[in-house]
C-alpha cells in the first residue's frame, strides 16, 4: 500500500473510529465495480455480508428498546432504518462517499446516486465484522442508529408515505390515489422508473426512483408536499402534519 492509499485507509479509521488488523478488507470496501478488476475485487461482497449485519443490528436494537411492540410495528421501524434513503444519509453524514474509489465515467458526477452512498456504509459494516466481528459493528452502527429507530418509533409514518396519502385521500377527498409509471431507463436489472400519483383528475408531479416501489413512495412524498400535508426540513428529514 502506497503512502497516499495509507493516508486515505487512515483517515477513514478515523470516521468510523476503528483501526483494522486487515486493511485491506477497509480499501475494498470503498472500491466501486467500475473499478475493479472484476466485481470479485469491488466492494459488492461485502456490501451484500454488510446489509445483513445492518438489519440483525437494528432489529436487536429495536427488539431491546421497545420489548411492548408488536412484531408489525416493530417491522415497520426497521424498514426505516435500514432503507435506502437512510444508509445513504448516513453515509453522507460521515462523508464516505466521498472516499469511494470509483471509474472516470463516474467522476464527473456532483453526486452519486443515494444507492452507491449506502452500498458504502454496508460495505463498511461488513468490512468491520470480518475484522472484528459483530462487536465491532455494533459499536460503529449503533451511534448511527440509535436516532434513526428513535425518530422511526416515534412517527406514525415510517416514511411510509402511500399508506398517509392512501387514508388522507380516502377520507377527506373520499378517493384512491393511483400510481402511473411514465418511463423507464436503464437495463433488466437495474431500471429506473418515473412515476406521478394521480387522484381524481389532478395529476402531481413525477419524480424517478431506482424501482417502481421507490419511485411511488417518492410520488406519494411529493403528492403530500403539494397538498401541505408533509415538508422537507433542512436536515434533509420530512416532516408530515396530521
Amino acid at each position: 500500500m502506497d503512502g497516499e492509499s495509507l493516508a486515505r485507509i487512515e483517515q477513514i479509521e478515523d470516521i468510523i473510529g476503528y483501526r483494522f488488523t486487515d486493511r485491506s478488507l477497509l480499501e475494498r470496501a470503498f472500491v466501486h465495480s467500475s473499478v475493479a478488476s472484476c466485481r470479485l475485487e469491488s466492494n459488492e461482497r461485502l456490501e451484500f455480508l454488510g446489509d445483513s449485519v445492518l438489519g440483525l443490528v437494528a432489529c436487536q436494537r429495536i427488539f431491546d428498546l421497545y420489548p411492548d411492540l408488536l412484531e408489525g410495528d416493530m417491522t415497520k421501524i426497521k424498514s426505516a432504518a435500514v432503507s435506502r434513503r437512510t444508509c445513504a444519509k448516513l453515509a453522507r453524514s460521515l462523508g464516505l462517499q466521498k472516499l469511494l474509489v470509483v471509474g472516470k465515467g463516474m467522476m464527473g458526477q456532483t453526486a452519486l446516486p443515494q444507492s452507491l452512498s449506502a452500498a458504502v456504509l454496508e460495505a463498511v459494516v461488513g468490512a468491520l465484522t470480518l475484522d472484528g466481528g459483530l462487536k465491532a459493528a455494533r459499536r460503529f452502527l449503533l451511534p448511527l442508529l440509535d436516532p434513526v429507530i428513535e425518530a422511526a418509533a416515534e412517527s406514525g409514518h415510517q416514511h411510509n408515505f402511500k399508506s398517509v396519502l392512501q387514508q388522507h385521500a380516502q377520507q377527506q377527498l373520499e378517493r384512491s390515489p393511483g400510481y402511473r409509471t411514465l418511463d423507464e431507463k436503464g437495463p433488466d436489472h437495474s431500471k429506473c422508473f418515473k412515476v406521478c400519483v394521480e387522484i381524481g383528475e389532478r395529476q402531481f408531479d413525477a419524480v424517478w426512483g431506482q424501482s417502481k416501489k421507490e419511485a411511488e413512495q417518492h410520488a406519494a412524498l411529493i403528492a403530500l408536499i403539494e397538498l401541505g400535508l408533509a415538508q422537507l426540513c433542512d436536515n434533509g428529514d420530512v416532516q408530515v402534519f396530521g
